[in-house]
């Protein structure tokens, strides 16, 4: 292969390329091992021990204080959906849920069979255009939690405010996790898919205050429950090895790149970049999200004509610049704009959009 596409797929997402070319060149002997880390146990100390390292990665790249466990769990992020009532609230007990897209539905969907879910407020009338004006959410004052998601993958809204609540906070960050600085000490838990900013699909990251785990929580099995994971350094049962492994790659990468901080800095850039490319176009593309609620990793955008989709993607594929078609939810277009995905991708689609809206404008 001469060449790697431009992904601007919403996730599984691009990985970085030096993560790549380390693992190809690692995987049929590990560490001398001899063998591929795919096929060695997770309870040997090499495999321990990168584990290990992997965890004080990710602490050192979210500055995650000491009093926060870390889990590296599988399900993806929509077990932790079902997993948080299940640990952290009492059958029927009140948890408040801010929905500002596709996936703070689904997290409520997911927990609405362990405890008496509520709205405390919803984008849905106004078509997930932004988030609702804090004034206006009705927060429970007996809530077991208050669950929010901090970027909306498909509708393209992202948190930008701090969120104060009387209740511990429980965000989910899959797709702006590591994207810029948070503070986490401003949450009880937060989980992540990694296929979008931290690694492959199939493992996924929750931090979660310790405390928070003394809560009895409702009837579950032992593999069901956090508090047995971090007491087997999420080694409960037998992990997702080779995906782990990645993580830890990526991580390391995204620390040896600047950390979060720089990270933080390139992503405001390149996605205020494209929004003014989509903004001043005469209306030949739009975006719907109010500004102050743009995401800087998912931008959805529509062409003035959709009839031309199908064509857009076409042109767009022959220049090498894939994965930008728009959520079957939403349609249109979708460009991610992940911490791995080069900023030459950024350019080349600003670049190709300009041409095509000439062309066809």
């Amino acid at each position: 292969m001469s060449h790697r596409i431009f992904n601007f797929s919403a996730g599984p997402a691009t990985l970085p390329e030096p993560v790549l070319r380390q693992a190809q060149a690692e995987l049929m002997d590990w560490q001398g091992m001899g063998a591929s880390i795919a096929e060695i146990s997770h309870r040997s100390a090499p495999f321990i021990e990168m584990a290990a390292q992997a965890e004080a990665d990710l602490r050192r790249l979210l500055s995650v204080p000491d009093d926060y466990a870390v889990l590296f769990l599988q399900g993806g992020a929509t077990l932790q959906q079902a997993l948080i009532p299940l640990n952290l609230a009492a059958p029927g007990q009140v948890a408040d849920y801010l929905i500002t897209g596709h996936w703070g539905q689904t997290a409520l969907k997911q927990a609405r069979p362990y405890v008496d879910a509520r709205v405390v407020a919803s984008g849905e009338a106004n078509g997930y255009r932004g988030v609702p004006p804090r004034a206006d959410w009705c927060l429970s004052g007996d809530a077991a939690y208050l669950h929010v998601t901090a970027n909306e993958t498909i509708h393209g809204v992202e948190l930008r405010d701090r969120i104060e609540a009387d209740v511990p906070v429980f965000a989910d960050f899959s797709s702006s996790i590591a994207s810029e600085p948070i503070d986490v000490s401003d949450y009880g838990l937060i989980y992540a898919g990694a296929q979008k900013n931290l690694g492959p699909s199939g493992i996924t990251v929750v931090i979660v205050r310790r405390d928070l785990l003394n809560r009895a929580g409702q009837p579950r099995a032992d593999i069901l429950t956090y508090a047995s994971h971090m007491a087997r350094d999420s080694m409960l049962n037998t992990p997702p090895t080779f995906n782990w492994y990645l993580l830890g790659l990526c991580l390391r990468w995204m620390l040896d790149e600047g950390g979060v901080e720089a990270f933080g800095h390139r992503n405001a850039s390149r996605a205020a970049r494209l929004y003014a490319a989509i903004d001043g176009s005469e209306g030949f593309y739009r975006n719907e999200v109010a500004p102050a609620v743009r995401s800087r990793m998912n931008v959805p955008f529509f062409l003035r004509d959709a009839t031309l989709d199908a064509e857009f993607l076409r042109q767009a594929g022959e220049r090498g610049l894939m994965g930008l078609k728009g959520h079957k939810v939403v349609g249109g277009m979708r460009a991610s704009l992940y911490n791995a995905l080069p900023d030459a991708a950024v350019r080349a689609l600003i670049d190709f959009m300009q041409e095509f809206a000439q062309r066809h404008g």
